[in-house]
């Protein structure tokens, strides 16, 4: 049970590399658009474009055409290439320690990440409380994502349901209705004519139909941003479908960790190893490569199509002061699942074989290690990372795996 939920947290870790690594979380206008985005059944790319300057060059000019393409892109592109080793030498030595490092890695930057958003989104005893109740909920009782993001939401809006509503705000751009409907409509064309081609030339019952709908599903079903999607699929891959295993959903995150952009693209990973795993009638790389692309495509164009759809309205939305506490009560509620996952990172890094296969110290002084240059040091974090996947090497090399 815990290497099916490894993914899951090894998926919130890279996520959160991004935030304290690239952003440092110093923005305060972060914490408001987290909200969002958790309560959004959109991929976590909505707050990397939103704060990319994308997000802000197309309310202001109105053209969204490139937008995104020079951080996910390279992502893409980088992600396949790393795909494509993994299947091909993952069970090397050399690549496992890389793998190590990188996980211990993410321990320490789930810790700064917690440390971080805690430090902003905590201001007062509601919060606190929302935190440790989201906490609790998750780790305990199993409580669904989308029940926790909810009855935070519910909370607060309860909470400032007297607030005097401000003088209306107008909208951030004036985006003419033909526009909006534009947007829907090239938005469910660009989805349609991938889904076409496959099953002209696949089959509707194949492999790669069955990608793309999948992934589809999980971008649209799904709520809690990121979070609640990469735990979806997750769990249906290598539990209910069994397209990927455990072990590759875990080495798939930790790679997506060191491309730039989102890290939900790790969705691009387990749809590669989808391919991979099951090539008939196609050759192995050729399959995965396919299924990898449906599986971006389907993952990432809703997410561009909400925001594209929304984003006129969102400055004027989040400043209703009801809605804007609602917001940051799920932001709250996000502490407390960060610290969840947190907990579960640290048994299948730090105690991969339980409490009764003891301590790996290897992988606890690594993640220490790296904890020190990011909140102490404040070195670059693909530095960081560069020097993990070294230690993870070295510790193998010692026999400390």
């Amino acid at each position: 049970m815990a290497m099916h939920r490894a993914g899951l947290v090894l998926a919130i870790a890279g996520t959160l590399a991004v935030l304290v690594g690239i952003r440092g979380l110093a923005d305060p206008a972060l914490l408001p658009l987290l909200g969002v985005t958790m309560a959004l059944g959109a991929s976590f790319v909505l707050l990397d474009f939103g704060f990319s300057g994308g997000f802000r060059a197309y309310l202001a000019e109105g053209d969204g055409r490139g937008l995104g393409a020079g951080f996910i892109v390279p992502a893409i592109v980088l992600l396949l290439g790393l795909s494509w080793l993994y299947a091909s030498y993952g069970s090397l030595p050399a690549a496992e320690g890389l793998l190590l490092g990188l996980k211990a890695a993410v321990v320490a930057l789930v810790l700064q990440a917690l440390i971080q958003i805690g430090r902003r989104a905590l201001g007062t005893p509601l919060h606190v409380g929302l935190a440790v109740a989201a906490f609790v909920a998750l780790q305990f009782l199993r409580v669904p994502f989308p029940v926790i993001v909810l009855v935070a939401a519910v909370v607060g809006l309860a909470a400032a349901w007297r607030a005097p509503r401000p003088a209306r705000i107008a909208a951030t751009s004036s985006k003419p209705a033909g526009q909006t409907l534009r947007v829907a409509v090239v938005g469910v064309v660009l989805w349609l004519v991938p889904l076409l081609a496959v099953a002209t030339a696949l089959g509707p019952h194949s492999l790669w139909s069955r990608v793309y709908l999948f992934f589809t599903q999980a971008a649209l079903v799904t709520f809690g941003g990121a979070y609640a999607v990469l735990g979806y699929v997750t769990q249906h891959l290598v539990q209910n479908l069994g397209w990927v295993t455990a072990q590759q959903s875990v080495a798939g995150l930790a790679l997506a960790e060191t491309t730039p952009g989102p890290l939900v693209i790790v969705l691009q990973f387990m749809g590669f190893m989808a391919g991979w795993n099951n090539p008939a009638p196609l050759e192995p790389t050729t399959a995965a490569v396919l299924a990898a692309l449906l599986a971006a495509w389907a993952t990432f164009l809703p997410s561009f199509v909400f925001i594209f759809l929304g984003a006129p309205h969102l400055e004027r939305v989040t400043r209703e002061p009801r809605i804007a506490a609602a917001l940051a009560a799920i932001t709250a509620a996000v502490v407390g699942i960060i610290a969840t996952l947190g907990v579960l990172l640290a048994r299948v890094v730090i105690l991969p074989a339980g409490l009764a296969g003891g301590v790996a110290w290897g992988a606890l002084a690594l993640a220490v290690a790296v904890w020190i240059l990011l909140a102490r040091i404040r070195l670059d974090l693909l530095w960081i990372l560069a020097l993990a996947a070294v230690g993870g090497l070295a510790l193998q090399a010692l026999g400390f795996d």
